[in-house]
């Protein structure tokens, strides 16, 4: 598809170079916006995952901690995909490791 562009009239009726240089500058402006966007929003997203990840990797017993629906607690115990966290007297509740926002050690 890309080569019948390429070789396909310019329908200005203008020389063959101003198509090239045309598909050049779109393939730049193309590029440049791909780039941006990879900057602006991919990569500070990938970051923030990855902070996330190593602060879950850290939980342990004791530390309060605040889940994504806004309970607050305290970590009673710790399991491989899943937290215990204790919100009140005789009141443990078992949430996703991934359910925590944040979390600040004792």
């Amino acid at each position: 598809m890309l080569s019948l562009i390429l070789m396909s009239p310019s329908p200005s009726g203008g020389a063959a170079g101003d198509g090239g240089s045309q598909l050049l500058s779109t393939v730049v402006m193309f590029g440049s916006v791909i780039l941006i966007f990879y900057f602006m929003m991919i990569r500070p997203q990938q970051k923030r995952a990855k902070e996330h990840k190593s602060l879950l990797a850290a939980v342990k017993k004791g530390d309060r901690v605040v889940t994504t629906s806004g309970i607050h607690g305290t970590v009673s115990e710790v399991e491989e995909t899943s937290i215990l966290i204790q919100i009140a007297d005789n009141t443990r509740v078992k949430f996703d490791k991934a359910s925590i926002a944040s979390v600040d050690a004792k």
